[in-house]
């Protein structure tokens, strides 16, 4: 049993220029490489969708009373069942939701502000564990099995890229950062 509860409804959703507004992260870890045991291997982690095929990042409404740093990580807890160092923010997304069209966005359009979140703690268990599962990928991996092209291109044009400038930059991530 777990003792976490997902917030559900939409009496606390924030909305901008008739826009649902939702934070996300791209949860990610390092292995060391097989082949050689001094270079580390980058994945990340994606859930299933509760609504069809595909994998997903953690997501979802960024509701009044937090930030929306404080949304992103509540999402990987609830969705994902993991905990970590909130890093950057890699970009805002827009796409159109068709499940969550209401009269605040009657279209559904959303506006994603996704973030980077350096895993460290795997909860074993978590809110969503009985609708979703969980599944570490290379980012190769990943790119293939992402859902929604808009999540593709968070992984690729804002986690790649900010993942590659702060490695050339010299800067390790770790738990300490």
């Amino acid at each position: 049993m777990c003792d976490l509860v997902a917030r559900t409804g939409r009496l606390q959703q924030r909305y901008k220029d008739g826009s649902r507004l939702v934070a996300g992260c791209i949860p990610f870890r390092y292995l060391n490489s097989e082949e050689d045991g001094n270079e580390k291997v980058v994945q990340v982690l994606m859930i299933s969708s509760s609504s069809g095929p595909g994998l997903l990042f953690p997501k979802g409404g960024w509701e009044n009373d937090e930030t929306v740093k404080e949304a992103a990580v509540r999402e990987a807890v609830e969705e994902a069942g993991v905990r970590g160092i909130l890093m950057d923010f890699l970009g805002d997304y827009e796409f159109k939701s068709k499940t969550h069209q209401d009269e605040f966005s009657p279209e559904g359009l959303c506006k994603a502000s996704m973030y980077a979140l350096y895993v460290n703690e795997e909860l074993e268990t978590w809110p969503e564990q009985n609708t979703r599962t969980r599944t570490w990928l290379t980012i190769g991996e990943a790119v293939e099995s992402c859902r929604h092209a808009w999540m593709k291109d968070a992984l690729v044009d804002g986690f790649c890229k900010w993942h590659k400038e702060k490695m050339s930059q010299g800067k390790e991530i770790t738990d300490e950062d």
